[in-house]
């Protein structure tokens, strides 16, 4: 199963409803939308980490050590606080997760994905901090099952930025075209003021 079919395929109606609650928002199309922009986000950026010196080796050290995908079989109630989690302090801490895989770019991201949403920026960002996790869990989980090193994990992540670079070729999807903007911007919070103009486009090309 491709990775970003296991990532939606958790997101489940009742799962939606609960981050829904959890965070504040108004509806469930909203915190599915915003969650859909952070898994490719999320995704895409580990994705670009990796090709970086030493990047994929830190990442499959990281999923060794903390994310080994036992999370998503006790999801609803880990997020609800009705798991035990103890021990699990590494493998939940999303705000830790985040700093790694986004860096200075994360303030950035939380702003995109809110004008993609309509969530507010706290919104969203408690949401990546949930998410993140779950990201981490699913990459464990595929290293896990089919016994991947770091080059697998490379050519893992490399196969699913290949793909939202050939959807942004055909103009599939102007959210991917946005986060791929976004993720090859240098870090200085330009591409939010693009990401509007495109969204309003968007918008207007929908009435």
């Amino acid at each position: 199963m491709d990775i970003m079919d296991m990532l939606q395929g958790q997101l489940s109606e009742g799962l939606l409803d609960q981050l829904t609650q959890q965070i504040g928002a108004q509806d469930r199309q909203q915190t599915a939308s915003a969650a859909s922009g952070i898994l490719s986000t999320l995704m895409g950026a580990m994705a670009k980490n990796a090709q970086k010196p030493g990047g994929a080796e830190a990442l499959a050290g990281a999923l060794d050590k903390d994310h080994d995908g036992s999370i998503l079989d006790n999801l609803s109630d880990i997020l609800g606080g009705s798991a035990n989690t103890a021990g699990m302090e590494r493998t939940l801490n999303g705000a830790g997760i985040l700093k790694h895989i986004l860096g200075e770019r994360q303030s950035g991201a939380a702003d995109m994905i809110s004008q993609m949403s309509g969530l507010n920026s706290g919104q969203t960002g408690n949401l990546m901090a949930t998410l993140a996790p779950i990201i981490m869990g699913a990459l464990g989980k595929q290293k896990r099952q089919n016994n991947l090193d770091s080059g697998g994990i490379g050519d893992l992540l490399g196969s699913v930025l290949g793909a939202q670079q050939q959807q942004r070729k055909q103009n599939k999807n102007p959210m991917l075209d946005m986060i791929g903007s976004f993720l090859d911007k240098d870090g200085d919070g330009s591409i939010i003021d693009d990401a509007v103009g495109m969204l309003g486009n968007l918008l207007r090309k929908k009435r």
